[in-house]
């Protein structure tokens, strides 16, 4: 693939004309997936104010009845927002300031990706996924994609630029237009945006290219995409599609809305998924894992992990060759396992829920510490995507919310 410089740029990013954002701003609709309640919630918060959550259709309410009633109002939320309920800020970058739950404070830049830098098949690209792309799930983001007015991206891209970026945007952004300052609905913290466009545009865009520039010729990926692989991928895949039929290249399709941050950001914090693995022989995965997996080898490094059955629990070093990661080796071995005995994998968020899962017949929990986020653009840049379900950036409350809007159509 051929890298186009800038990657990141500028773009036309639109705000909805609305008197309260508090009501506008909703979570990303991957999360809460079996908590209708939540959902239930937001829509007593939104009542009859224009929201996002008019504009999007929350995975929670798949297969359900709510699926197809709040499908309908899509269309009609859009139309209006695309005819008469917006402004524009032309070629344009907004750094966001986003106070997590926690009080740490996370910050990014609002702008699009050339999609020609981008390839979610394993291409070296400037802009690379951090895990493999399921292709069952892409057609039907694509087709809401493909008759959208707008796109309202969860998307967040990972820059390795040693924090220098944000540096330079919030110097130069003091005094600019702030766009929206309020409070996230339902515990999901505080939220500021500030307009760059001219001078400090300019400065800001000239890094940018100067760090890609570096990346590039180096032959290193610049950019990660932390959350929204797989919408980005649909974005993708429909500029192809439209690329193919013959569309210019100026086309909006070509690019994607997205909120760039510095992995370097402190504020970002990885955090591991544990695995569950339900419906085993717990004995004999006990054997077979420990077998299989735990003894000694050659250019290796022994990382500690927690093997949970019942109401006992396995502390034991496991072997990881050098540049792979702990979650990769157990993946492997989860999987062929699976594959010739039988069970299931699920992945689990937070110990103390691992531990009490672990405690049921059948099921077997593993323990082990996460990945640094210094290891992220390493291990993408040699080895590809990272195994499934590797890292979370955070609870759900710190998810990015759709707010910023970019027309397509």
């Amino acid at each position: 693939m051929e890298n186009k410089i800038p990657a990141f740029t500028p773009c036309d990013i639109v705000l909805p004309k609305c008197d309260d954002f508090s009501r506008w701003a909703v979570i990303a609709c991957d999360q809460h997936t079996s908590d209708t309640a939540y959902w239930e919630e937001v829509e007593k918060t939104v009542g009859g104010a224009p929201s996002a959550y008019n504009m999007i259709l929350p995975e929670a309410y798949l297969g359900s009845e709510k699926e197809a009633l709040h499908k309908a109002k899509i269309p009609c939320q859009m139309k209006a927002v695309y005819e008469n309920g917006s402004v524009v800020y032309s070629n344009s970058f907004v750094l966001v300031e986003r106070t997590l739950p926690g009080g740490a404070v996370r910050y990014g830049l609002m702008g699009a990706v050339d999609l020609e830098n981008y390839d979610f098949t394993g291409e070296k690209s400037v802009i690379r996924p951090t895990e493999g792309t399921v292709a069952d799930r892409l057609p039907p983001r694509v087709a809401v994609r493909r008759t959208a007015k707008f796109e309202m991206p969860h998307v967040m891209l990972f820059i390795d630029d040693s924090g220098r970026l944000f540096e330079l945007a919030r110097s130069v952004s003091r005094g600019s237009k702030v766009l929206y300052d309020f409070e996230l609905m339902l515990g999901g913290g505080h939220v500021k945006g500030t307009l760059i466009d001219g001078e400090a545009l300019e400065k800001v865009s000239a890094l940018i290219s100067a760090i890609e520039s570096e990346h590039t010729k180096r032959g290193e990926m610049c950019y990660g995409v932390g959350d929204g692989n797989h919408s980005l991928a649909a974005a993708k895949s429909l500029w192809e599609e439209k690329k193919a039929a013959g569309a210019p290249l100026d086309d909006p399709a070509r690019y994607a809305l997205v909120e760039l941050v510095s992995i370097d950001d402190d504020a970002i914090v990885f955090e591991p998924i544990f695995r569950l693995v339900t419906g085993v022989d717990t004995a004999h995965f006990m054997r077979k894992i420990q077998s299989d997996l735990f003894v000694a080898c050659q250019n290796c490094s022994y990382k500690t992990v927690d093997l949970i059955c019942g109401g006992a629990a396995l502390s034991a070093k496991l072997p990881v060759p050098d540049g792979q990661l702990t979650v990769g080796v157990l993946q492997d071995f989860i999987d062929s396992y699976i594959e010739e005995f039988g069970g299931e994998c699920d992945y689990i968020h937070d110990e103390e829920t691992l531990v009490s899962l672990a405690s049921k017949e059948g099921s077997v929990g593993i323990l082990f510490d996460g990945m640094a986020k210094s290891e992220l653009f390493p291990y993408v840049s040699a080895f590809g995507p990272l195994p499934r379900k590797t890292f979370s950036m955070g609870s759900a409350a710190t998810k990015r919310y759709y707010l910023e809007m970019r027309k397509i159509k």
